[in-house]
């Protein structure tokens, strides 16, 4: 690792471990988002954004939660498969347009069709997953930490 950001600043480690608790406590549920569903998206922006880590880690998570191998290895290719949903593939298309700002890919007509599949708690909540896992990506390819030992808890 080229930094050790959780020794160097205990503050970022806090306030992104802050992020991860609010949507594993009060996102995820029975009524709330599928963990599965996070898993998805996490793995989803990792692929964008190059990140080795952060897809070692949610493709295990993934596993640990009950997603199938042949959803996590089609997940590059999604819109070509029958294997998601339509509130998976919005949250999809959610994922990869706030992931990749530079193509103005939020459009009226997208937004619609994630409101369509989410209701705004949801919607919030969705975002934030998809801003946290941005931003953990960010220290994954900027600090390259090792890739493999990760284990789910």
């Amino acid at each position: 690792m080229r930094v050790d950001y959780f020794t160097a600043a205990p503050g970022v480690a806090r306030a992104m471990l802050g992020l991860e608790g609010y949507l594993n406590k009060d996102a995820v549920g029975d009524d709330k988002l599928p963990k599965r569903l996070l898993e998805l998206v996490k793995i989803r922006a990792s692929q964008l954004n190059h990140c080795a880590y952060c897809l070692d880690m949610h493709t295990k998570d993934a596993r640990a939660a009950g997603e199938t191998e042949q959803r996590i290895y089609a997940l590059n290719a999604w819109r070509e498969t029958p294997f998601f949903d339509a509130r998976e593939r919005a949250a999809l298309s959610w994922t990869e347009a706030l992931t990749q700002l530079t193509d103005n890919r939020v459009t009226e007509a997208l937004f619609e069709q994630v409101r369509a599949c989410f209701s705004d708690r949801e919607l919030s909540d969705l975002t934030l997953a998809i801003a946290a896992i941005n931003a953990w990506n960010r220290f994954g390819v900027g600090f390259a930490p090792e890739v493999g030992g990760y284990q789910p808890a």
